[in-house]
């Protein structure tokens, strides 16, 4: 019978969050498995800001396209466009070029990377946790043994389900997309140097749906946690309403987007979950890219505290710290979520409330930074105000 092959840690998971947590311990020196399953794109916009390249080194020449302005639409069909201006640019990548990138850096910093899916965890009464993952459909079980196990792979982790009590009950809004080979433009409307919010209730009940360009192709998805809504449906209008119908499909994708952080992200031990298996993608915008490698980037750090110390408490430190530095953020879009998005109404207010210059402004500086703007108090009174009067219908909504 073969040794079981040891490591420091093993990150269950290659996407932004698993391969930047790779990369990051790596590179520290210490021996790293990144285990992924074949064949998994998510479905996503591919929307970046620029902090991202800056902060986790990553290249411009990954950047399909740079998107300058974004486009509101009200369920009315009233459309608000916001230029980014001269602060920036909206960075959109293709993740399945942009994620393999990632797991390459890792393994370059000298991470091992396998092929394979997670199955469960075993313990044998010593030191740390045994990984089983299954090599292929059906085929022969490997196993690893880690002092720590990095759970990144994705919403309804089998990691978190297993480990972390509640992981199982975290809600989720659905997501489909369709990545098409599209023009420059059409008369119906499309754009291929601007995304597209679309904030209909023919589109999504609770969500919003998008357009979002890649150069010569784009991705036009939508979400829902409405589980009889038909995702493909929606979609399927869209590509017609903008003329997009007869385009080439190259690729179609699914899967659930955690709309919470989770309670808690270890088991006390040695088993710690990060991104989207531990619920870390903003409310309102579905943004997680970014928020994803932030994360990746704090379980690393902590993942090291760890090891140094062995003290299963330390793990704790995760949560507590990406949610010192994002957890504000969350909280506001979660709200604007909750109000906003729940009827077509309200939806026609909020997209009016983005023609505001105000709000455009903050909008955008946030983007780009990553936290709240503090620059401008007077700016957020002038919304906080504005805010208050789209609240209680003092405004004419503008059609």
């Amino acid at each position: 019978m073969s040794a079981i092959s040891q490591f420091d840690v093993v990150v269950v998971g290659g996407g932004p969050c698993g391969a930047t947590t790779a990369w990051d311990l790596a590179r520290s020196g210490h021996s790293v498995l990144l285990l992924d399953r074949a064949g998994r794109i998510k479905p996503c916009g591919g929307a970046v800001p620029p902090r991202l390249l800056e902060e986790f080194d990553v290249p411009q020449s990954l950047l399909v396209a740079r998107a300058r302005s974004a486009r509101m639409v009200a369920p009315s069909n009233r459309a608000v466009d916001m230029p980014v201006g001269e602060i920036g640019f909206v960075g959109m990548v293709d993740r399945e070029v942009f994620d393999e990138w990632l797991r390459a850096r890792a393994e370059a910093a000298g991470a091992v990377r396998r092929t394979g899916t997670y199955e469960s965890i075993e313990r044998d009464g010593g030191d740390g946790a045994i990984v089983c993952y299954s090599q292929s459909r059906g085929g022969e079980i490997g196993k690893v043994r880690a002092r720590l196990v990095i759970g990144a792979d994705g919403a309804r982790s089998g990691i978190a389900r297993e480990n972390i009590p509640g992981a199982e009950r975290n809600p989720c809004v659905f997501a489909y997309h369709e990545v098409v080979r599209s023009p420059q433009s059409t008369p119906q409307g499309f754009d291929g140097a601007r995304c597209d919010v679309l904030y209909q209730g023919r589109l999504s009940p609770d969500f919003y749906a998008w357009v979002f360009p890649h150069g010569d192709t784009s991705s036009i998805g939508v979400g829902s946690a409405n589980k009889g809504f038909s995702l493909r449906g929606s979609v399927k209008t869209l590509r017609e309403d903008l003329g997009l119908q007869g385009c080439e499909t190259i690729r179609r994708e699914g899967a659930p987007i955690p709309l919470k952080p989770l309670k808690r992200w270890d088991n006390g031990r040695d088993v710690l979950v990060a991104g989207d298996a531990a619920g870390v993608v903003a409310p309102a915008s579905g943004e997680g890219i970014y928020y994803a490698m932030a994360c990746g980037r704090v379980a690393a750090q902590t993942a090291q505290a760890f090891l140094a110390s062995g003290n299963p408490a330390v793990l704790k430190r995760a949560r507590k710290d990406f949610l010192k530095a994002h957890g504000r953020v969350f909280w506001i879009l979660g709200v604007m979520q909750y109000f906003w998005y729940s009827s077509d109404k309200r939806r026609e207010r909020f997209v009016e409330m983005c023609a505001d210059r105000d709000v455009q402004q903050l909008t955008w500086q946030a983007y780009m930074n990553k936290k709240l703007v503090r620059a401008n108090p007077m700016a957020h009174v002038r919304i906080f105000l504005k805010d208050c009067a789209h609240l209680l219908g003092l405004r004419p909504v503008v059609q």
